[in-house]
């Protein structure tokens, strides 16, 4: 649901009981951290148990399994995932009693209070970059707070409360909300479509990006990927406007430019020049050049904060990667399972690349699940065709999160657009018959590979226990 931001955001230690609809998500949740953190009295549901509401109870948040009124009683502060629907009965009963009743964005900027925000945003690498930057600066010395879009492999969270000046900040676009963060440093990894069912085209969506460079403060800059059309428009245009800017990539344009990329098996890295001097080399522990971009990005917004390069690049060096960001789940069977949230076509075709290089000369079976009707419906036969890059494609129905079915709209766009020969493309109409259709088909030696932002996550490990069975 969309809640209107209020136009007066104090700080969070002034909001008094906060309770959180839909706690068990990867934005309320590391708020929910960081409030703890603070001594804020905290306190929220969620649909279903999970790791994360245990973790958040050893924090002392009150949390609650299913959506009742009477769960909003003593709060203050009522903050609603934009998951949530206008009927739930905590978000009636928060109206009702007159109780402030926020967005998940008003909420950021409350944790934001008095830092020094570094915001990352962009179509895709948006939660990598963010962690990775996060880590870097750990590295090189700082104690930075952070609220990123998915757990550090590193510190199983998604948030912490630092006692540095600086607040990196994972700047979600998917509903506006980085239009209500004032950054310091802005971050751009890329801009192309997405979201249409709510910015209705892809001009609209990139003007919004357009209004998140004026968000800039007085003073402060912007650091982006000069490879990608949309982040390299964006820095012309800051340009123009008098804002200081770090453009970076592999480019020639690039202010810093990865040279001599080189990737071996899980490992990524290049040699790094910065206005023309070289710096050094640098590495991730992840394959895929796109992942080193990130990397890149997050190196240059540390240089630019006046941290050292080599402690910035051990740093890069020693990130162990985040949930659902070309995790390994395990292996059985001879076959190695990998879990990514690639749910766009640029992306699915990135991480399918960086599978290849992953796969050991042995063949790639992706098991994709699409996101969302309307995403569906207008990228869904270019889903089909980044899917070919696999050996073999399992497809599943839709994952509606927050929409409704709609007619002709289903898994089957993706699947008939799949390039590759009948026998390797596979329908899966329900959810629960997925695991066994990628067991199916997979022989020892493959590479399986699920993809989506839905549930598909969960298929990973069914397809571990029945091939250990």
């Amino acid at each position: 649901m969309r809640v209107p931001l209020p136009e007066d955001i104090p700080a969070a230690d002034e909001l008094g009981h906060v309770h959180f609809v839909g706690i068990g998500g990867a934005g309320l949740s590391g708020l929910a951290r960081l409030m703890l953190a603070r001594g804020v009295v905290v306190s929220g549901s969620d649909a279903q148990e999970s790791p994360t509401l245990d973790a958040l109870r050893s924090l002392g948040a009150t949390c609650h399994v299913g959506h009742l009124a009477e769960q909003v009683k003593g709060a203050d502060t009522v903050v609603v995932s934009t998951a949530i629907d206008e009927s739930n009965p905590e978000v009636v009963a928060a109206r009702d009693q007159g109780l402030r009743l926020w967005p998940r964005s008003a909420a950021v900027v409350s944790v934001m209070v008095g830092r020094t925000v570094l915001a990352v945003t962009g179509t895709h690498g948006k939660s990598t970059t963010s962690s990775m930057l996060a880590v870097a600066l750990t590295a090189a010395g700082g104690d930075p707070s952070y609220a990123v879009g998915a757990d550090l492999a590193s510190t199983g969270s998604n948030a912490h409360e630092g006692s540095g000046a600086e607040f990196v900040v994972e700047a979600d676009e998917s509903d506006g909300a980085f239009l209500a963060y004032s950054p310091t440093l802005a971050v751009v990894t890329n801009v192309e479509a997405d979201h249409l069912d709510v910015y209705g085209t892809p001009e609209a969506y990139r003007r919004a990006f357009d209004e998140f460079l004026d968000r800039i403060v007085p003073g402060g800059s912007l650091v982006a990927c000069v490879d990608d059309p949309g982040a390299a428009a964006l820095l012309d245009r800051a340009r123009r406007h008098g804002i200081d800017t770090t453009a970076v990539g592999f480019d020639e344009a690039a202010d810093l430019r990865g040279v001599d990329v080189r990737s071996s098996g899980p490992e990524t890295g290049c040699v790094v020049w910065r206005d023309g001097r070289d710096l050094g080399p640098v590495r991730i522990a992840m394959p895929g050049r796109h992942y080193l971009l990130d990397a890149l990005l997050a190196l240059a917004v540390g240089l630019r904060r006046g941290y050292p390069f080599e402690p910035l690049a051990a740093g890069l060096a020693g990130y162990t990667g985040s949930r659902r960001r070309m995790e390994l789940k395990g292996a059985a069977g001879g076959i190695r399972v990998y879990d990514s949230y690639a749910h766009h076509p640029t992306e699915i075709g990135a991480d399918l690349a960086a599978a290849r290089a992953l796969a050991r000369g042995g063949r790639i079976v992706v098991c994709f699940q699409p996101h969302l009707v309307s995403r569906t419906r207008a990228f869904g036969a270019e889903m089909g065709r980044r899917l070919g890059a696999a050996d073999v494609a399992v497809v599943a129905d839709i994952y509606l999160a927050r929409e409704q079915p709609e007619e002709g709209v289903d898994g089957r766009i993706v699947a008939s657009a799949v390039p590759l020969p009948a026998d390797r493309v596979h329908y899966v109409a329900r959810r629960a018959d997925l695991a066994d259709a990628v067991v199916e088909v997979a022989k020892p030696g493959d590479l399986v590979l699920t993809l989506g932002a839905g549930d598909v996550t969960a298929v990973g490990p069914q397809v571990l226990a029945a091939l250990a069975g």
